[in-house]
């Protein structure tokens, strides 16, 4: 305890009690699993039993124990006001006035300018979506979904029109995950609540997948991307290893063990008893098979099924990791939020296509940077970002598409190297 303040017991709400006055190295101390407090605005809270009951999920929060959230809990929460009131009962002190405002060695003055340029870009109305461009963009998936299912049910379900159906319905599930990937980040509506309902639509409906599983993981990934044991996206040892840090740490070979993406929805979700989720998942594969069993029966559906998770699947993974797996990876550093996403992320060229294909994620940069921000605002906040990084010295790279792809084959190759390396010669 700091300053002569009264200390909470560790996972016990601070209503009634006296607050606290604390140093930063005490904040630190309180980072296990049974034990954590963050800081938020200079204000400190024990969030060792709420972190449970916790909207995102206990881990995207407990990945903050011990440390200063105050960005992260910007750039989550659209409506500061509202999710204050949910900290008031948890708060059991405050920094001590000797202090500073950042934990560790992250640059003030760069918190304060990103924090400037967020208020000015809050100011200019690029966190305010434009709703015609949502629902364009969810016509044009029902079009092409609605376009593959015409072909063949009325020009057969021959060779040649089969897999043109297939590259329609992988179209319409890639760009299905772009979608909900707005509504998931709370970008399109003003209501949160408005949001998670479509969100639950699209996930759920077109493409049989959970919104709940899919916040739980990716917010992660967001709010400490490329970190090891921290970000899901990169814990992949049972299959390969990634980085130039992972390959001389990881002890023995691969497993080499499939995963089974879907099934791991379903089981999450039945174990979790999220039934909602879980009925928004079925409807998609009951449309599916009422549309596709007349025409190919149920083996030929299921084959269908398959081949177009196999071509989308794909799409996802090379869009997605030509913005991370080529960066840094590492364990955690502790950075501040503009230069820890930097260093995680980058951008692909701006084009009508690349924004198209990419889903907007071609400005993966301010994405990370402002995720609750409308894509279609991306490019109108690009410029200042890298201003603001060209000020500080942090480097903010943009790629070709196509180099963007080569990167992760070449990233990929030199981790197995370091792999290979270390493995033979331990």
């Amino acid at each position: 305890m700091g300053g002569g303040g009264q200390q909470t017991e560790p996972g016990e709400p601070a209503s009634g009690k006296a607050k606290g006055v604390y140093t930063w190295e005490e904040v630190q101390s309180h980072c296990s699993r049974n034990d954590q407090w963050l800081v938020v605005d200079r204000k400190v809270y024990n969030i060792t039993q709420w972190a449970k009951r916790h909207p995102g999920g206990s881990r995207v929060i407990g990945h903050y124990a011990g440390e200063d959230a105050t960005e992260a809990f910007t750039a989550f929460h659209p409506d500061l006001k509202f999710v204050q009131k949910f900290l008031k009962p948890l708060l059991i002190g405050e920094l001590a006035a000797t202090e500073p405002s950042q934990d560790r060695d992250k640059n003030a003055a760069l918190v304060q300018d990103f924090e400037t340029l967020r208020d000015q870009v809050e100011k200019n109305g690029l966190f305010r979506a434009q709703p015609l461009f949502f629902f364009l963009h969810l016509s044009h998936i029902i079009l092409i979904e609605a376009l593959g299912w015409l072909i063949v049910s009325m020009w057969g379900t021959g060779w040649i029109l089969t897999l043109l159906c297939s590259v329609l319905l992988a179209t319409a599930q890639s760009q299905a995950g772009w979608l909900q990937h707005d509504f998931g980040h709370l970008s399109v509506f003003k209501k949160s609540s408005w949001n998670h309902l479509v969100h639950k639509f699209v996930i759920g409906h077109l493409k049989g997948a959970s919104a709940n599983w899919w916040n739980h993981r990716h917010f992660q990934h967001h709010a400490k991307p490329n970190i090891f044991t921290k970000d899901p996206d990169i814990n992949m040892l049972n299959v390969f290893v990634l980085g130039q840090t992972q390959p001389v740490e990881a002890m023995g070979p691969p497993l080499l063990i499939p995963v089974y993406f879907y099934m791991q929805i379903m089981k999450t979700m039945i174990s979790r008893r999220d039934w909602v989720d879980l009925a928004w998942s079925l409807s998609y594969y009951f449309r599916f098979f009422s549309c596709y069993i007349p025409l190919y029966g149920v083996f030929g559906s299921l084959a269908l099924m398959f081949f177009v998770r196999f071509l989308e699947s794909h799409w996802f993974v090379w869009v997605t990791q030509m913005n991370h797996i080529p960066m840094d990876i590492d364990h955690e550093k502790h950075r501040d939020w503009l230069t820890m996403q930097l260093q995680s992320t980058c951008n692909i060229e701006q084009s009508f296509f690349n924004d198209w294909f990419s889903g907007h994620l071609n400005f993966q940069i301010e994405h990370h940077l402002f995720p609750t921000m409308p894509r279609h605002n991306y490019h109108l906040v690009a410029q200042q970002v890298r201003a603001l990084c060209e000020k500080h010295g942090i480097p903010y790279r943009v790629k070709t598409l196509w180099r963007g792809f080569a990167d992760i084959v070449t990233s990929l190759k030199s981790s197995g190297d370091l792999w290979l390396d270390a493995y033979l010669h331990k």
